[in-house]
């Protein structure tokens, strides 16, 4: 007797993370075939009728029995499997039947009925069996080579119930015309593998609304199904519990940008005032404690002693200051405050609100305010002729131009007592102190001739046809000088005003001012009067300062040409 294996090929899960298919209940257990022996001659006999009968028609080699019987004994163990049928696949060998044989395929409580026999034939297989008859031909099939697996019972295989209502999905055909496969019957419905796989079915979501409220209810039935039943982008059919904060949805508005004043904010201004008073304060003491201390020096008092601060003037110098000298200082100024004033404003106006142009020259148009700063600058030349000649021929010169070497070692005694806040003893009603004289001489005969140059360079009245004069003397010279003398004569003005009001303020005015004083430096020290005109030129030059705006200057300058607005 021989004994042949037989193993059923599982395939892959029919859902996500299930059981290999066919299920292992499924599968037929390996069952031993006994191979028939010779008929005897004296039994003629038919054999005990069995669960299955297999008949086999013409088999064309001998070698088809064993897969015959094993396909009944299979056939008989897998008769008790309900529930689910088993799907078949391709045949094992070429030409053969699909596999697994129709025999074990077949539900149990699916029997076939083979028709009766026509009389006269031979007896056919039993009422209620499968015949299972293998193809005419089929080659031998070789035994599995694999270790039969051990016998186990199996549950039966049952086709879906036709009363599930769920439509048998089925695919394209085996062979050509013939029928769709899987044929009907064997192939699970998609009720069954969604019930095999877990997944919520459409019925079923439809059903577990049915226990929501009918707002509710309805809101689920519209959403869109998913494979998880529902459409997550959809919003939710209820009102959320979880508050989602104050900020969630709210875009706070950024703040605007503070103006600027130049490179800086109004604050970085201040802060920047603050920070640099306080460095230039430290600077000055630091400052003030080493002068100081240099001057304890043994061989600095001998300096010091050797050079106090000023020399002698020569004969005939005058003393005193005249009438016409006062009124010379405060025209000065006067049209120096405007004139600065009138230049900052030219050089940070965009887009003027006035023009003016000449009578005789319609291409000379230029700005109001420019036209305003020429004409100041035209009448502080005049001023400063007028102030260079009477300086000349009444002597004031030998004040205020040095007449001796010893100038510079007295002008820097006079610097380092200025520093050591031990200013130097002066009376410039008789004499100025060497650094006084030097600053004096510096603005009148350097700074006031670079400014008028170049000035002229850059008005309408320099020659623009002048290719070679124009080449020797570049417009970029003139505005490189122009600007700085500008900033020079500031800082003269505020350290010249900061000295006159420290080193006695009611002498110094009523010397200048009132043309007050004498010999004595004490004398006049009580004197107010000069005091009160100095008040009074600084309310005219701040009235001067307001009226300086087209609505008042635009009459004077149509005295002298055309006033537009364009």
């Amino acid at each position: 007797m021989a004994t042949y294996g037989q193993q059923l090929r599982r395939g892959l899960p029919r859902v996500v993370g299930g059981e290999p298919w066919p299920a292992a209940s499924d599968a037929p257990a390996a069952a031993a075939v006994a191979e028939p022996e010779a008929p005897s001659a004296a039994t003629d006999a038919p054999a005990a009728p069995a669960a299955t009968s297999v008949a086999t028609e013409a088999p064309s080699t001998a070698a088809t029995a064993p897969v015959a019987a094993s396909a009944a004994a299979g056939a008989s163990a897998a008769a008790p499997t309900a529930g689910r049928s088993v799907r078949r696949g391709l045949p094992r060998t070429p030409g053969g039947e699909p596999w697994p044989p129709a025999s074990l395929a077949a539900p149990a409580s699916a029997t076939l009925a083979e028709p009766a026999a026509p009389s006269g034939s031979a007896p056919g297989p039993a009422a209620g069996t499968a015949q299972v008859a293998p193809p005419a031909a089929a080659a031998p099939e070789a035994p599995d080579a694999e270790t039969p697996a051990p016998a186990r019972p199996t549950a039966p295989v049952a086709a879906a119930p036709a009363a599930a209502g769920a439509a048998i999905r089925r695919g394209l055909p085996r062979v050509a015309g013939g029928e769709p496969w899987p044929p009907a019957g064997f192939a699970p419905s998609m009720a069954e593998a969604d019930d095999v796989a877990g997944a919520p079915r459409e019925d079923a979501v439809v059903a577990a609304s049915d226990s929501q409220p009918g707002d509710v209810k309805a809101a689920v039935a519209e959403q869109p199904r998913t494979a998880t039943g529902y459409d997550l982008a959809a919003p939710l059919p209820f009102t959320r519990t979880v508050w989602e904060g104050r900020y969630a949805r709210t875009r706070t508005a950024p703040k605007p940008e503070a103006e600027r004043v130049g490179p800086f904010t109004k604050i970085q201004w201040v802060g920047s005032v603050i920070v640099g008073g306080f460095a230039l304060l430290f600077a000055a003491a630091m400052a003030v404690f080493a002068v100081r201390w240099l001057l304890s020096l043994e061989g600095m008092q001998s300096f010091m002693a050797t050079y106090p601060g000023e020399y002698h003037l020569p004969e005939g110098a005058p003393v005193g200051f005249p009438a016409w000298l006062g009124w010379q200082h405060f025209f000065n100024v006067f049209l120096m405050v405007l004139i600065i004033r009138s230049g900052l404003t030219v050089r940070t106006e965009k887009r003027p609100t006035a023009f003016w142009t000449p009578r005789n020259n319609s291409k000379g148009k230029i700005s109001l305010t420019l036209w305003f700063h020429q004409s100041l600058d035209i009448l502080w030349l005049v001023n400063g002729v007028i102030f260079i000649v009477l300086l000349f021929v009444s002597g004031q010169w030998m004040r205020v131009i040095p007449t001796s070497w010893e100038v510079f070692p007295n002008a820097l005694s006079a610097a380092l007592q200025y520093v050591s806040l031990d200013w130097p003893t002066e009376n410039g009603w008789v004499n100025y102190n060497s650094l006084q004289q030097i600053a004096y001489f510096a603005t009148i005969f350097i700074a006031a001739p670079l400014a008028a140059i170049s000035g002229a360079r850059m008005s309408k009245l320099w020659p623009a046809d002048a290719k070679g004069l124009n080449k020797a003397y570049p417009i970029e010279w003139a505005r490189a000088v122009h600007f700085p003398v500008m900033l020079y004569f500031v800082a003269f003005i505020f350290v010249h005003v900061a000295l006159v009001l420290s080193t006695g303020a009611l002498r110094n005015l009523n010397h200048m001012y009132a043309a007050q004083g004498s010999v004595d430096p004490n004398a006049y020290a009580d004197n107010w009067l000069g005091f009160w005109l100095f008040v009074a030129s600084l309310v005219v030059i701040a009235a001067a300062w307001v009226a300086a705006r087209p609505l008042v200057l635009a009459p004077i300058a149509r005295v002298f040409g055309k006033v537009s607005g364009r």
